[in-house]
């Protein structure tokens, strides 16, 4: 068995995986996170890996704790990787990129596939049918764009994302919730008609912590997967494994 840790900008996400199967999984948060991974170390004896993957500060706590129960591996932009990368700066690429791709690469073997992660930032991560990781886009994320509206300007509240009654908002609460949902879901509709544009057959995953919220109001046909950078987190422990 392999234990997933992945922990992201806002969010801790723990899996367990057995045989590629999730036979376990907790979202929460930093908060004592040695002591959650110690934990589902002992609640499932037969872990025998694990991956942590970082995209802020980690606990070295976390590792040491780890280390006690199964052998350990931590990401990092210099870990080998199945696709071939071809970023200009790879020494710069988020290690939940690197997984998305991975995901990405053994999900759609020899096919074209874009990645939406709709997290903190709302990432675009483009595997083609060469098995050719190319880069993609970054952009501020659902919760980012609500909390810039009223940091940013003087009278503006902050608002918890809803989907908006109508386009035209007849409130200022309306017309923010009118402005961010679509706005954003314009982008991400936009965005995935250029890359079908310039990539046949392409298959497109829609993942994140806000991907079920969006889904439902994109017009392009997507495979939502909330599990997908996971997923690549467990390939690519297995990847390195040898």
């Amino acid at each position: 068995m392999n234990l997933i840790v992945d922990v992201g900008n806002t969010s801790v996400k723990l899996a367990v995986f057995d045989n590629g199967t999730v036979i376990f999984y907790q979202k929460g948060d930093r908060e004592n996170l040695a002591g959650q991974v110690k934990k589902i170390c002992e609640d499932y004896p037969q872990i025998s890996y694990g991956i942590v993957s970082a995209v802020g500060e980690l606990d070295r706590k976390v590792i040491a704790v780890l280390k006690v129960f199964c052998e350990v591996y931590e990401l990092t932009q210099r870990s080998r990787t199945p696709y071939k990368n071809s970023y200009a700066t790879p020494h710069t690429l988020g290690v939940d990129r690197m997984a998305l791709a991975t995901a990405a690469f053994y999900g759609n073997p020899k096919g074209n596939t874009l990645v939406v992660d709709a997290g903190t930032c709302i990432t675009y991560d483009m595997v083609n049918d060469y098995g050719e990781y190319l880069g993609g886009g970054i952009s501020p994320g659902l919760h980012m764009r609500y909390k810039a509206l009223e940091a940013q300007t003087a009278k503006l509240p902050l608002l918890t994302p809803k989907v908006p009654f109508d386009l035209i908002g007849n409130s200022t609460e309306n017309s923010i919730h009118s402005g961010v949902v679509n706005g954003i879901c314009h982008e991400i509709d936009g965005v995935i008609g250029d890359y079908r544009g310039r990539f046949r057959d392409l298959t497109v995953i829609l993942t994140g912590g806000d991907a079920s919220f969006l889904s439902k109001r994109l017009k392009n046909t997507i495979f939502a997967d909330s599990k997908f950078l996971l997923k690549g987190l467990n390939y690519l422990l297995e990847y390195n494994k040898h």
